[in-house]
């Protein structure tokens, strides 16, 4: 059984210094291999997710249910959803020297996934690693220790990011009968 520390509460991490321009160019280069491959590199990221944190599908009507690894690869929602997770992150590798917009894209993904979702924002820490770990495995000639530790460092912001987008719709952890937590909108009079 999966256990995950600190389930429903949002993480207070400190935020990490920005990026340096050499890291900005380490994942900008790293990214535009990794991006080549798009499809199957997000499909293997979700499932790798799904696999080892099998309580991250109870937010997919499409394939909670699935439990096989092959049968996730060919679900056509897993492979949508995929594609927007990477376009999400392409996005946000593209536009790292606007954090305007950068701010704007995590805003937004963290509105959806707070408000509309209801996703736990520890999820995110959780992909972020998952990330990590696939892209290291996929691409080792190109994800470097040196690189790997500017991606995790630019992750780490973006979780700090959606979890300060969580804090500011008054996210919350409520239990239902069922033991599973969801959240909500908390709204101040």
């Amino acid at each position: 059984m999966e256990r995950m520390q600190g389930e429903g509460e949002v993480d207070h991490l400190e935020k990490p210094s920005p990026l340096t321009d050499k890291e900005r160019v380490m994942i900008q280069d790293s990214w535009t291999k990794v991006y080549q491959n798009c499809d199957d590199v997000g499909v293997a990221i979700l499932v790798r997710l799904f696999v080892n944190f099998p309580s991250s599908k109870q937010y997919f009507s499409q394939f909670k249910y699935i439990e096989e690894p092959e049968e996730l690869e060919r679900s056509a929602q897993l492979r949508k959803h995929a594609h927007r997770v990477m376009n999400a992150i392409n996005t946000l590798v593209e536009s790292l020297d606007n954090s305007d917009k950068v701010a704007s894209v995590l805003k937004l993904v963290g509105k959806a996934h707070a408000l509309r979702h209801k996703v736990e924002p520890v999820y995110f820490k959780i992909l972020s690693g998952v990330i990590l770990e696939v892209l290291g495995e996929e691409f080792p000639e190109v994800v470097t220790a040196e690189v790997a530790a500017a991606w995790t460092k630019l992750l780490a912001t973006v979780y700090c990011s959606i979890t300060a987008v969580y804090e500011e719709v008054g996210w919350t952890k409520i239990s239902t009968s069922t033991g599973l937590s969801m959240g909500r909108e908390v709204s101040v009079l």
